[in-house]
């Protein structure tokens, strides 16, 4: 039986697609955490690894995973408008969500230690209280937690006492279990392995990384959008996103140079380890505004998107069915467990796997949502989300 939707936006739905390819791309060139390539064997072949990997994480790099956090925070709001348009308060079935979400991200990080679902379920609850705030106050909240306080307290503190060392690396011994793990060990053993030195690796860099203060940033942000309507065509969202770009653009070029000519001058190691986190940081969220609104203003020109926009739709409409099974592919292709390709391949060969990779799942739903609603976990997740299945037909979809 076929149940009817809310009208979706496309344009979101196509901007989720485009970041979780930019994520499979990376996370092929990763190897899903088991960094290492073997040597070109031609010039061409060198030429062709190091072009490929330079460009992809130049273009997308911090961006994709920015932009999907972007639009985390873009569908709460429509969840909550479309709640509160039945007249039902939808905060207290969020916070189930995030804990449903909690578990999706289990699922994960069973096989891939990279998982960001949990961070997502964890910082997710900001919403809620922010949902009763100004927009006023969620734009200012927004902006100090991009700014990583954290980092620049640590830089402040170390100003003043250099003999104080912080070189923000906890994750790193559990990055280096699970690395041998992943590069040695049978499916039982990754799995097991996963459980407990996998998350400590994934969380423990996801913290130092300063995800803990720029995610929740992001997904305010993205509430503040889904308010303000700028992801639906109109002469304010055109005027907002030529704005933003034109700020963007203008921010990115001095951000990138402080991001690559201070570091070498900077000879404390604590301040320099968190420098390296605020400020690439705050770069890469100008860039990826800079890439949003590029693309949003194109699908504005076109009037509902371009066709080599559109195509990806489906692809991002299924993103945490997608997200998952990404992971699960590619580890198995990557890992000792499975087809061992983590010291066979390059970098040009990983972006080669990535884009079959995303070839077979735009295919694939394409072809589940021709007969489905939505993915099948975005089903579960809706389905427990409103526990009572006979109302699931009005929930909010997106």
């Amino acid at each position: 039986m076929t149940t009817l939707q809310p009208h979706r936006i496309s344009s979101v739905d196509a901007l989720r697609g485009f970041a979780l390819l930019a994520i499979v791309l990376l996370h092929n060139l990763e190897h899903y955490n088991i960094f290492g390539a073997p040597a070109a064997e031609s010039p061409l072949l060198k030429w062709l690894d190091s072009t490929s990997y330079d460009f992809i994480f130049f273009i997308f790099a911090g961006k994709a995973y920015a932009t999907f956090s972007l639009l985390f925070g873009f569908s709460f709001f429509i969840q909550l408008r479309n709640a509160r348009s039945r007249g039902n308060d939808f905060r207290a079935r969020f916070a189930w969500r995030m804990f449903l979400l909690f578990c999706f991200s289990q699922l994960h990080a069973l096989f891939y230690n990279g998982d960001i679902l949990l961070l997502y379920s964890v910082c997710g609850l900001i919403l809620i209280p922010a949902s009763s705030w100004s927009d006023k106050k969620v734009l200012v909240v927004a902006s100090i937690l991009m700014l990583q306080p954290f980092a620049w307290g640590k830089i402040i503190y170390a100003l003043f006492n250099p003999q104080y060392i912080d070189t923000n690396s906890m994750f790193y011994r559990y990055a280096a279990i699970a690395t041998e793990t992943g590069q040695n060990g049978n499916l039982i053993e990754t799995l097991a392995d996963n459980i407990w030195n996998g998350q400590l690796y994934s969380n423990f860099w996801q913290v130092e990384a300063g995800r803990l203060f720029q995610t929740p940033a992001l997904f305010l942000f993205g509430m503040w959008l889904g308010r303000k309507n700028l992801f639906v065509q109109s002469d304010t969202s055109r005027r907002f996103w030529i704005s933003t770009l034109k700020t963007a653009g203008c921010a990115c070029v001095p951000l990138f140079m402080l991001c690559r000519l201070v570091p070498p001058h900077i000879e404390n190691v604590t301040i320099l380890s968190y420098y390296s986190i605020a400020l690439p940081m705050i770069y890469n969220f100008s860039f990826m505004a800079m890439l949003v609104s590029a693309f949003m203003l194109v699908w504005f020109k076109a009037g509902d998107g371009r066709k080599w926009q559109r195509f990806i739709i489906p692809y991002g409409k299924m993103s945490l069915t997608n997200y998952i099974f990404q992971s699960i592919i590619g580890v198995t292709l990557y890992y000792h467990f499975g087809f061992g390709l983590f010291d066979k391949v390059g970098a040009f060969g990983s972006v080669c796997i990535a884009c079959a990779i995303f070839t077979f799942q735009l295919g694939y739903s394409r072809l589940w949502l021709r007969t489905h609603p939505q993915g099948p976990l975005e089903y579960l997740w809706k389905r427990g989300t409103w526990l009572n299945w006979q109302k699931t037909q009005s929930a909010a979809t997106d």
